[in-house]
């Protein structure tokens, strides 16, 4: 069985793929609603920002507070996606150092190549969100669909007491990958804003 590639490398081509959606985004689009129905669209592009910075120090096995969400887009104003853009080039940097991938990191002591996936997965549900909310396109990065489907299989359970999942929704036969992965979150893969 060949090794799965790097957590860094996913994290580029999912970066990538988030990029165009994060960057299509209007200010006037910033109130509307998300599939992630806590989240509108700031706050839900505020809580991608926290993750994409903090999960820079859980790849060097340091702590991080989740406990406030910072406003960056305020903080960055018309900059934030260009800061954005430069964090998630910090992030695939953190998690392609030597080591990152290996033992236990964060306050749960997780592998910290699931670590890496959680954020591979955020990364990756959260533009899709984004991308809904505003009526862009989007298509996951190659190969990581696989990756996450294999970690929400792993952490499902603990997530959803947690209430970081929602219940998983049907799906018809012969859904795509993305659609699957999706209602395994309790996201419904046909959201609309409407």
């Amino acid at each position: 069985m060949p090794a799965p590639p790097p957590i860094s490398a996913l994290l580029e081509a999912a970066a990538d793929a988030a990029l165009p959606v994060l960057r299509g985004v209007r200010d006037e689009q910033l109130e509307l609603p998300t599939p992630c129905a806590e989240y509108d669209l700031r706050a839900l592009l505020n809580h991608l920002f926290q993750v994409v910075v903090a999960f820079q120090a859980l790849a060097a096995k340091k702590d991080v507070d989740f406990s406030t969400t910072p406003d960056r887009l305020g903080e960055y104003g018309a900059r934030w996606p260009d800061r954005f853009a430069e964090e998630t080039a910090r992030l695939v940097e953190a998690w392609a150092a030597p080591g990152a991938e290996d033992g236990l990191t964060g306050g749960m002591n997780l592998p910290a190549r699931t670590v890496g996936a959680m954020v591979l997965l955020d990364l990756t549900v959260h533009a899709w969100d984004a991308a809904r909310a505003t009526g862009r396109p989007y298509a996951p990065a190659a190969g990581c669909v696989a990756e996450l489907r294999t970690l929400v299989a792993q952490l499902a359970p603990t997530a959803r007491k947690m209430k970081v999942f929602a219940e998983p929704l049907p799906v018809p036969p012969g859904a795509s990958g993305l659609n699957v992965l999706l209602a395994e979150t309790g996201r419904d893969p046909y959201w609309t804003a409407g």
